[in-house]
């Protein structure tokens, strides 16, 4: 069977508190958990400013949930009507990530992205 990796991004109102924001993303992680798929890993980029504003919001909790499917079936289908059907929910996207986008989320979790790159600053001002 083939696996598929997933990349899901989403967006929380700003008017939730600290406790309210974990609940949520522990309830769209269980949705996954329950249909199969292996969360890889889960990321708050924190409150930050929107590019124009969604229901008249100017700022949202983001989020990043990288997951992988080996069954079939529509579980991304299960999780974006999860988040439909939230009102604390302003935005979110799925993407399918391929082979280098999952080379390059992992090197990114692991540090390395940052270890290059203080390596070439180092190398000029040397």
């Amino acid at each position: 069977m083939d696996v598929r990796n997933y990349e899901t991004v989403f967006i929380l109102t700003p008017v939730l508190n600290e406790g309210q924001v974990q609940e949520t993303v522990e309830k769209f992680s269980q949705v996954l958990k329950e249909n199969g798929a292996d969360i890889i890993a889960t990321e708050a980029w924190g409150l930050r400013k929107l590019a124009y504003p969604i229901q008249k919001k100017t700022t949202g909790y983001y989020f990043t949930l990288t997951y992988n499917l080996s069954s079939e079936g529509n579980i991304v289908d299960t999780l974006e009507l999860a988040f439909r059907r939230d009102e604390r929910v302003i935005r979110f996207l799925t993407t399918v990530l391929d082979k280098h986008a999952v080379t390059y989320n992992e090197r990114r979790r692991n540090g390395e992205m940052n270890q290059q790159r203080a390596a070439k600053e180092e190398a000029v001002a040397q």
